[in-house]
């Protein structure tokens, strides 16, 4: 029996019946939206259930999609609070249906006490009513999505004929960075290097017997560049670090710059920028927070939407060097958190919680501690 079947009886009995059914229809309402739970391991389960590329390949659509109607949305560069140790972040962003937000953290020291240099979680909820439709974690998410906004601009920025990628530092996101480009750009070998060895070994062991995928652990990071099509820089280390130099990067290499992310944080050597064309995710954000910080306010740069929509060349020979000045933004995070949904939904992973109250009378919320 539902509820509005229960409170016609209710009402049929203390009312002698009258307006029985009108008074049932003013106290219940609308069936509330339920709020679906996603825990890390509802999210294992969610990739294994996928695979792990897959997942990735498909939300580098989800991606693709927002970003091609990159005008609908709402958009700000994210509010970090920094410290010494590192920086906690909020990333908003909406469209006219969603909105959504996450909560991120960059403590490089972390790993010290076996504790995780990037921890988050997000919320994605209607723009309407303002109802959380999904509490997901998106530490793991966040890794995918990152690998998933690579393999994007690549395929758009890249050569065609790309087929191998160095990758240098062999922390917690190479191997996803590696199943992304592998799979959304075929490329087979990739070269490997971290000034940690055991970090190198580690990325072997995870990936060891993967078909299609050959790991070359290179000496350097010069020797890992020295044959690549694609260079990813994903290094952990929040300094002013010069990780490649402009001798390392050939005419028409692209380069994935990840790792610097936030104020006081690069990779790259300014020389490498001033040579190549670059592509950002959203430009005020980036020039606080990418490696274009060390250049001049009016160091041109793309927005990678511009591209995508055909407002703005991406590459336009083979000779050309190209950077994706990646810094993360929140725009992937809402792509990511609609692609969980949607796929947690379908697969009924995942658990729906009580985290909003539904009182009978929306304007008595003390009844419900009364």
């Amino acid at each position: 029996m539902t509820d509005c079947q229960l409170l016609i009886g209710k009402y049929k009995v203390e009312n002698n019946g009258k307006s029985a059914i009108n008074r049932a229809k003013q106290i219940t309402r609308k069936a509330m939206p339920v709020t679906r739970y996603i825990d890390t391991q509802d999210i294992r389960k969610l990739v294994q259930e996928i695979g792990t590329a897959n997942f990735i390949a498909e939300l580098s659509r989800y991606i693709e999609s927002d970003y091609s109607r990159w005008e609908e949305f709402e958009k700000c560069a994210r509010v970090a609070n920094h410290s010494e140790e590192g920086v906690i972040e909020l990333m908003p962003t909406s469209d006219a249906q969603y909105y959504g937000f996450k909560y991120v953290n960059g403590h490089p020291k972390n790993t010290k006490d076996n504790m995780l240099t990037v921890m988050a979680f997000g919320a994605l909820a209607e723009v309407g009513t303002g109802y959380p439709l999904l509490l997901s974690e998106l530490t793991i998410t966040t890794a995918l999505r990152t690998a998933a906004t690579s393999a994007l601009f690549a395929s758009k920025l890249a050569r065609k004929d790309a087929r191998s990628m160095a990758v240098i530092g062999n922390g917690a996101q190479s191997e996803f960075q590696i199943l992304a480009f592998h799979k959304v750009l075929n490329l087979r070998d990739f070269y490997v290097y971290d000034i940690d060895a055991a970090a190198t070994r580690k990325l072997q062991d995870n990936l060891a017997g993967y078909p299609g995928i050959r790991i070359l652990p290179a000496v350097s990071a010069a020797d890992a560049c020295r044959d690549a099509d694609i260079i990813t820089t994903v290094t952990a280390d929040k300094n002013y670090a010069t990780i490649l130099t402009p001798d390392m990067v050939r005419p028409g290499v692209h380069l994935n710059a990840v790792g610097g992310d936030c104020p006081g944080k690069t990779e790259l050597h300014a020389g490498i920028l001033e040579m190549a064309k670059v592509f950002v995710e959203f430009e005020p954000q980036t020039r606080i927070e990418g490696d274009i910080q060390q250049m001049a306010a009016d160091f041109p740069v793309t927005e990678f939407w511009q591209v995508l929509n055909g407002d703005k060349p991406g590459r336009e020979q083979d000779s050309d060097i190209t950077v994706f000045d990646s810094v993360g933004f929140a725009l992937e995070d809402f792509s990511a958190l609609r692609y969980v949904l949607d796929k947690a939904t379908i697969l009924n992973i995942g658990k729906t919680i009580n985290l909003i109250p539904a009182p009978i009378n929306p304007k008595n919320l003390y009844s419900l501690i009364a």
